[in-house]
């Protein structure tokens, strides 16, 4: 089986930034700051996002906000309200709704779904926040379910499947039967096994964190986008 069709989230040549294009604290991890720049070096943007206590989609990576932002509190476990308080440097986390407005479709999202035990609870408060957006936009998941999930009800999505190269092979094949995803996202030490090309074949393979430039050198060939940081830049 070959690809017949074209990438309709293909960032081109500058791929996509990781969590934004950042810089320490002056320009932070998944901060409007970092999408900014993205926007401006004309990168695609990949970014993580998590789900409030009150079903609000945040944009964040971490489990809880010690690293960013020196407080132990649990994102699943906290209100909207209460997480607008905290700072990820001189901002607040920002929401989903709040990187919409700022992208505008000028550039193509991968949204990297943080699911944690909140499963059935993601469609819902995804399909709110993305409804009217007319941008080019992929939701993706290490969680095959929740990628099942988005096939079976919002199918006009872009769904991906994000594979650690720690997966074994028997997990890994039975995530992406059940999956089925519209393109993979795979670890950079993944990028050069088989069965890589051989979805390749299939569907667009993107590669992350590429942060040097013999990592992108050695990756650019064998994936259809990096999704890069640092010294990976394009």
């Amino acid at each position: 089986m070959s690809r017949s069709a074209t990438d309709p989230l293909d960032p081109g040549a500058r791929g996509f930034a990781h969590r934004g294009l950042h810089q320490g604290m002056a320009f932070p991890e998944n901060g409007l700051l970092a999408f900014a720049a993205a926007l401006e070096a004309g990168a695609g943007i990949e970014c993580d996002l998590r789900l409030t206590a009150d079903d609000h989609i945040l944009v964040f990576h971490d489990a809880d906000a010690r690293r960013l932002c020196g407080s132990p509190v649990v994102i699943g476990r906290a209100t909207a309200a209460e997480l607008a308080r905290l700072r990820v440097g001189e901002h607040p986390i920002p929401t989903l709704e709040g990187l919409l407005a700022l992208v505008g479709g000028r550039v193509p999202l991968l949204l990297e779904v943080k699911v944690a035990d909140d499963l059935w609870r993601w469609l819902p408060a995804l399909t709110a926040a993305l409804a009217g957006y007319s941008g080019p936009f992929g939701v993706m998941s290490f969680e095959p379910r929740l990628v099942r999930l988005i096939k079976t009800s919002a199918p006009a999505w872009r769904r991906g499947l994000v594979v650690a190269d720690s997966l074994p092979a028997w997990k890994r094949k039975l995530a992406l039967l059940l999956a089925d995803p519209d393109f993979v996202a795979v670890e950079t030490t993944a990028a050069v096994r088989p069965w890589v090309a051989r979805q390749r074949a299939r569907r667009p393979v993107y590669s992350w964190t590429v942060r040097t430039s013999d990592q992108r050198a050695a990756l650019s060939h064998r994936v259809d986008a990096l999704i890069w940081e640092g010294d990976g830049r394009p």
